[in-house]
C-alpha cells in the first residue's frame, strides 16, 4: 500500500452508521478497507493515526463558479480547506471557453458585474490564450489540486456564434445549429453538459441582460436535445423562479427542459425562510409536480447561513431591490443627495417591503445590520456595532440610521446583513427540506462574488453544526447529502463513497474541533484585490487521489487533481 489510515471511525458516504477500521491506498484508489475491529496487515510507508478521528468521502460542491480562479490558483482555496475533492463549474451559463479573441473584454465585464469576479483580477491573472472548449480543459489538465468538472454556459456559446448580435437578438436557424455544433464539440472534449440562465438579475458589463436571457424556448430546448446525445452530461439552469418562485410557465419549461435532454436538471438556490414560507413551498410544488410529469428537477441550498457584505458604494445585492438600482447607479455626489433627502428613503424602505423583493428580503433586517470597516473617525466608534443599537441611541429609525452612517464614510462603509432566515422554525423548514427527494445540499457559489460573501466553507461550518451544534441530522447523513447525493446526481464514476476500488478522495477530521475560521478579507488575488476567506479548524487531512492536498488545515502544494471529463469520468443519469 502506498498508504494506510489506521484505527479511524469510517464513515462511507451512504449514511450508514460508521465503524472502527483501516484504509488502505494504492495507486490513486482505495485498495484496501478493513471491517470494524480488523486491521489491514502489513505496512506501508506513510501511515495516518485516525484515532479519534473520522475519516469520510471527499466533498463534492455541485455549483462553483472557479473557471477563473483555477487559471491562477489551481488549488481552489478555500474550498480544498475545508474537505472539497471534487467541483463542478461552469454554471448560470458563464463560462471562459468557447471564446473569440475579440470577446475576451466582453466576457472579463461580465464575470466581473455577473459574479463579482474582481476585473483587475480577470485582466491581469490570466493570459487568455485559449479558444475552444478543448483547450480550456487542457489548460488545466495535470495543474490541479482537486478534480473539476465544467458544464459548457450558453452566454459563451451564443457570443462566439452570433457576435454583438447575441445581445439584443433572436438566432437565426443557421445560428442555432452552429451553437448545436459548438456544444457537441465542446461535449466531445470533456464539457460535462449545458448550463444557462434566465434570471433577471443576471446583466453583462453594461447593465443589458447577458446572451441566454435573449434566446426563445426553441434554442433552450434544441441546445438541451444536444445533451441528450452524450453519455454522462447533465443539465443546470438559472431562472427567476429561483428569486421569487416559479410561475406555470417556467415549470412547463423545466418539465420541456428536462425531458428534451433526457437529463436531470439542477438549479440554485433553493432559501428557506420562515417569514416567506409561500416562496419556499411554490419551489418545491413545483419540483413535485416536474416528477409527476417524469422530469427530474432538482433544488440546491445550503445547509448554513453564509455571510455576505454590502456597500452603497459598489455594486452589490442591493441593487437588486425593487427599483434601487437607478439611484444606486447615480454617480456618487448625485447618489449622496438621493440618499439625504427624507422621501427617497421612505421610497426605498417601502420598495424594499414588498413582495417583488424575493428572497432579497433576507436582506432588510436593517436593525440586524453590523458595521464593518468604516472609513471616518467620527464613524470608527461604530465598527462591530448593530445598527438597532445605534439607533435606539440616536432615536431615529433602524433604516435612516444605516444611511445616515453610510453617508458620512461617502458610501464606502462594510456593512454585514443579520440573517432575517435565522430563527428556529426556518431551522425546522430546512430540515424537512433536506429530505425532499429533489432537494440537494450545495451551492456555495464559491469563485464568485469574492468579496461580497464567501460559501465554500459550508461543509466544515455543516459538520460543525450537526456534531455541536443544533444537530439537526446525524454526521452519518451530513456527510452523505454531500458526498454520495451530488455524486450520483451527476453520475461521477468511484466517487462520494468509500469502498474498495473508489477513487481515494478522502477527508479525515478531528468531530471535536471541525469548523471554520471566521470570515477576514486578503488581499491575495491578482492585481492585489481582495476577497473574503476562512480557513478550516480540526481538518487533519485532505487525500486527492491518494495524494494529501491538506495537512493539519494547512495546504501541501500537492496538485494531484484532475480535469472530471464527461461520458470518461461520468455515467449518464438519464430519465428513464
Amino acid at each position: 500500500m502506498d498508504l494506510i489510515i489506521r484505527n479511524a471511525t469510517i464513515i462511507d458516504g451512504t449514511g450508514a452508521p460508521g465503524w472502527t477500521g483501516d484504509i488502505g491506498i494504492e495507486a490513486g484508489r482505495i485498495a484496501a478497507l478493513s471491517e470494524s475491529g480488523n486491521s489491514i496487515e502489513g505496512s506501508s510507508p506513510q501511515e495516518i493515526d485516525g484515532t479519534g478521528l473520522i475519516v469520510c468521502p471527499g466533498f463534492i460542491d455541485p455549483h462553483t463558479h472557479y473557471d477563473a480562479q483555477l487559471m491562477w490558483d489551481p488549488t481552489g482555496s478555500p474550498s480544498n480547506l475545508h474537505g472539497v475533492t471534487t467541483i463542478i463549474a461552469g454554471n448560470c451559463g458563464f463560462t471562459l471557453a468557447p471564446i473569440k479573441a475579440q470577446d475576451a473584454d466582453y466576457t472579463r465585464q461580465m464575470m466581473a458585474k455577473v459574479e463579482g469576479m474582481p476585473l483587475l483580477a480577470l485582466e491581469t491573472g490570466i493570459d487568455w490564450n485559449w479558444s475552444t472548449f478543448e483547450e480550456y480543459l487542457n489548460r488545466l489538465e495535470g495543474n490541479l489540486g482537486l478534480n473539476a468538472g465544467f458544464l459548457v454556459g450558453h452566454c459563451a456559446l451564443r457570443k462566439y456564434v452570433m457576435g454583438d448580435s447575441a445581445v439584443g437578438s433572436d438566432a437565426s436557424e443557421e445560428q442555432l445549429n452552429a451553437m448545436k455544433e459548438l456544444l457537441t464539440e465542446s461535449i466531445r472534449a470533456g464539457g460535462l453538459g449545458f448550463s444557462t440562465t434566465q434570471a433577471r438579475t443576471h446583466s453583462d458589463g453594461d447593465g443589458e441582460p447577458v446572451p441566454s436571457r435573449w434566446a426563445n424556448e426553441n434554442e433552450l430546448l434544441e441546445l438541451a436535445s444536444v445533451v441528450s446525445e452524450h453519455p454522462g452530461t447533465t443539465l443546470e439552469f438559472a431562472s427567476n423562479g429561483c428569486l421569487d418562485g416559479f410561475d406555470d410557465e417556467e415549470v412547463d419549461f423545466m418539465i420541456k427542459y428536462s425531458k428534451s435532454g433526457n437529463r436531470p436538471v439542477n438549479w440554485n438556490v433553493l432559501t428557506v425562510d420562515s417569514h416567506a414560507p409561500e416562496r419556499y413551498q411554490n419551489q418545491l410544488a413545483a419540483m413535485d409536480r416536474c416528477a409527476e410529469e417524469g422530469a427530474r428537477v432538482v433544488a440546491l441550498t445550503m445547509p448554513v447561513i453564509v455571510g455576505m457584505n454590502m456597500s452603497f458604494l459598489n455594486f452589490c445585492a442591493l441593487n437588486l431591490m425593487p427599483d434601487w438600482g437607478p439611484i444606486l447607479a447615480l454617480p456618487l455626489e448625485e447618489r449622496m443627495e438621493r440618499l439625504r433627502d427624507p422621501e427617497t428613503r421612505r421610497f426605498m424602505e417601502e420598495r424594499a417591503a414588498s413582495p417583488e423583493t424575493g428572497v432579497f428580503a433576507r436582506l432588510t433586517g436593517w436593525d440586524t445590520y453590523v458595521i464593518g470597516d468604516t472609513f471616518t473617525a467620527e464613524n470608527e466608534p461604530l465598527r462591530g456595532r448593530r445598527v438597532g443599537d445605534i439607533a435606539a441611541e440616536r432615536g431615529t429609525t433602524a433604516f435612516d440610521t444605516l444611511i445616515d452612517i453610510v453617508l458620512v464614510d461617502d458610501l464606502q462603509t462594510i456593512l454585514w446583513p443579520g440573517a432575517t432566515d435565522a430563527d428556529p422554525e426556518s431551522w425546522r423548514l430546512r430540515q424537512e427540506a433536506w429530505k425532499h427527494q429533489s432537494v440537494m445540499l450545495g451551492g456555495s457559489d464559491a469563485g464568485a462574488h469574492l468579496d461580497r460573501m464567501q460559501g465554500a466553507n459550508y461543509t466544515t461550518r455543516f459538520l460543525a453544526d450537526c456534531i455541536r451544534g443544533r444537530k439537526l441530522t446525524t454526521v452519518e447523513d451530513a456527510v452523505r447529502m454531500m458526498t454520495q447525493v451530488p455524486a450520483e446526481l451527476f453520475g461521477l464514476k468511484d466517487r462520494g463513497v468509500i469502498r474498495e476500488g473508489a477513487h481515494a478522495d478522502l477527508v479525515v477530521f478531528d468531530p471535536e474541533e471541525i469548523g471554520s475560521e471566521v470570515l477576514s478579507m486578503v488581499d491575495d488575488l491578482p492585481g492585489g484585490t481582495s476577497r473574503l476567506f476562512a480557513g478550516s479548524v480540526g481538518l487533519n487531512h485532505v487525500l486527492v487521489s491518494g495524494v494529501e492536498v491538506i495537512r493539519d488545515s494547512t495546504p501541501t502544494g500537492a496538485l494531484p487533481g484532475s480535469v472530471i471529463r464527461s461520458g470518461v469520468d461520468t455515467d449518464t443519469v438519464a430519465l428513464g
